[in-house]
Formats: structure tokens, sequence, C-alpha cells
């Protein structure tokens, strides 16, 4: 090998390293997370990189934002409208998203991921809806003295709303049923 041939390998070797390079996300405060030190981290670019492979599979365009947001890493995809295919009627087709995302993590960490993903902000708004729901019902309530239940939802409405009703004062949530079937029910405190 000649010397001009050895120095093309170590330059690329160098930049194999420098691209092997830990990554660093932002969490929800601002702060920065080295990705070496947190698993969380890890999650979130395992399963962006499987997004960004689904993306181009399905020929969409899409910005894939990594976070981490308290015991969770969070992925959101933004761009054109033909990502609301990849949310569905009522998220359902998110929510099989979000879980095949959740099994590229575990294969690759060999752990349960918690991940969260949204796409085209429609989680957020969905949660900001099921906020307002949840006050508004819970006083209600409180003042009718009756109690009411909502339709069916998935856990993760139902802890959205959970959390709403515990804001206020004079009423208390439960859920009833079972799953696909299960319910928040608020109920005046006595």
């Amino acid at each position: 090998m000649t010397v001009a041939e050895n120095e093309t390998v170590l330059e690329d070797d160098t930049a194999a390293e420098a691209h092997e390079q830990p990554t660093a996300a932002s969490t929800a405060d601002g702060g920065v997370i080295d990705g070496a030190d947190d698993p969380l981290v890890e999650e979130g670019d395992v399963a962006g990189d499987y997004l960004e492979r689904l993306l181009d599979i399905l020929d969409f365009d899409g910005d894939i934002d990594l976070d981490v947001e308290g015991d969770r890493a969070m992925v959101s995809i933004a761009g054109g409208a033909d990502l609301q295919q990849l949310v569905g009627r009522k998220g359902e087709v998110l929510d099989a998203l979000q879980e095949l995302s959740r099994l590229a993590v575990q294969q690759v960490t060999g752990e349960r991921s918690r991940l969260m993903l949204d796409v085209s902000g429609w989680r957020a708004d969905r949660r900001a809806e099921l906020s307002r729901l949840g006050t508004e019902l819970a006083e209600r309530v409180r003042s009718s003295g009756e109690r009411e239940e909502l339709t069916p939802m998935t856990p993760f409405e139902r802890k959205i709303v959970h959390d709403a009703v515990a804001v206020v004062d004079g009423v208390v949530s439960e859920s009833e049923g079972a799953e696909p079937a299960r319910r928040v029910v608020v109920l005046p405190v006595p």
C-alpha cells in the first residue's frame, strides 16, 4: 500500500469514527443530553432511523424530531399533507406505527420501550382536546352532582382525562369496563 493509499484509508476511518460519535438530543426544558449516556436518546435514535426508512419506502416527505420528555423518548414527524395517512381514523394507524417503532427499539436495545410517537401534531392536538374535555366534564359534574361517563378511550386518552379531572376539586374519576370498551367515569366526591 502506498503512502497516499494509506492516508486515504486513515481519512476514511476517521470520517467513519466521527460519523459514529454519539448524537445529542434536547430535553423538554432545553437542556442537551449526550446520547452515549442516556438510553432514552438511543431509543429516539433507533426509532428515528426506523421511521426515516419507512418514510423513504412510502415516498413521504417528513422531518423527524427527537426529544426526551420525563422518562420517555418522544419522536415526532412533521411535513406534508400525505402524513395524515400515518395518523388514520381516530389515530389508529398512529398507534400501530408507535407500536412498530417500539418493537424496532426493543429489537435493537433488548429493552421494552415506552416511546411516544406523534405525526403532524395529531397527538398533541388530541391531548389538548381531551384535557379541555376532562376539565369541562369535571366542572359540570361538580355543579350538577351527577355522575357522567365518556365514550370508550385508549389508555393514553383516559390518562389525559384523569389528569385533567384530578385538578378540579370536588370530583374524582375512575375507569370502568373492559378493553376496548373501557371508559372514564367522573363522580362527585361524597
